[in-house]
């Protein structure tokens, strides 16, 4: 026998497995809908992501709900979610069963319903447990939730919902728990450095200050040719400006005090330290007598 459905109405299952259809009449215009699940604990959210069966994720984890292939029937379009309820983890107390438009909003979506039937008989000889005509209350909805199977004392029961929500099915979704992202996109660009604006009023000397203070300063390197007005490195030339450290020299040194070089030439320009004077002849030296062979 099968129970037409009320809004807010429930109705015992006779099946620890069903399977509930979505149908609806497609044509020009009209929006395309999907079918989904969503696992909830007694707490009314999802225990994990894992616990939102769609047409990107169509199988849970546990294979005791998923979404089986779309296709299109004698009355219209149809999308089927088929839940073993009677097998599920005691930590799932319902299954929520939602559709959402893809293309406009439920007000163009014509003869929407879902109807329960038994997974264990076939198909094409299955009668509906349940059928619930799905109405949009505002025509704003682009996702509804149609109806929800739900524990009770031992047994499951399904009740007619019909809730919708403005936001689609990430709306839907993210009110149960789920983590949503739809704000992918291409990855931002490395931060560039910035280099601050010079207003045109500018002088060119406060011009030239801004762009030395924009600037970062650059490691120093060896010139080739002497620099003036900043220090520089000890170059192999004489550099002027400011004094450098003195190289050995070889020759003698001009304009600073040098010390003294072991030079054989004399030095110019500083006094130098006297040479150690001879010692003077004795008055009283006389050789020492010669020998025989050197008497004529």
């Amino acid at each position: 026998m099968t129970h037409a459905m009320m809004k807010g109405s429930n109705v015992p299952l006779g099946a620890t497995a069903v399977r509930a259809v979505l149908r609806w009449s497609p044509g020009p215009g009209v929006p395309d809908v999907d079918a989904s699940a969503l696992l909830l604990g007694a707490d009314g959210r999802v225990r994990s992501d894992e616990d939102f069966v769609f047409y990107n994720q169509p199988r849970h984890p546990s294979g005791l709900v998923r979404l089986m292939p779309k296709k299109r029937a004698a009355d219209g379009m149809a999308d089927t979610v088929q839940a073993d309820v009677g097998s599920l983890d005691p930590s799932v107390d319902q299954v929520v069963l939602a559709a959402s438009s893809d293309g406009g909003s439920f007000a163009g979506v014509h003869d929407l319903r879902v109807a329960l039937y038994d997974a264990g008989q076939a198909e094409a000889e299955a009668e509906p447990l349940a059928v619930f005509d799905v109405r949009a209350e505002t025509g704003e909805e682009t996702a509804i939730i149609c109806g929800e199977l739900y524990r009770r004392g031992d047994g499951w029961k399904f009740r007619a919902v019909g809730q919708g929500y403005p936001t689609g099915l990430i709306g839907l979704a993210t009110a149960f728990g789920i983590s949503v992202d739809d704000t992918a996109g291409p990855e931002p660009a490395a931060p560039q450095a910035e280099t601050p604006s010079v207003p045109s009023q500018q002088s060119a000397g406060d011009q030239d200050a801004t762009r030395a203070m924009a600037t970062p300063p650059m490691p120093a390197s060896a010139p080739t040719a002497p620099a003036y007005g900043y220090p520089q490195q000890p170059q192999s030339g004489p550099a002027y400006g400011y004094p450098q450290p003195v190289p050995p020299a070889t020759g003698p040194a001009y304009g600073y005090p040098q010390p003294p070089q072991p030079s054989a030439q004399p030095a110019y320009g500083y006094p130098q330290p006297a040479a150690a004077a001879a010692s003077a002849p004795d008055p009283n030296f006389r050789l020492p007598p010669m020998g025989p062979q050197f008497i004529r």
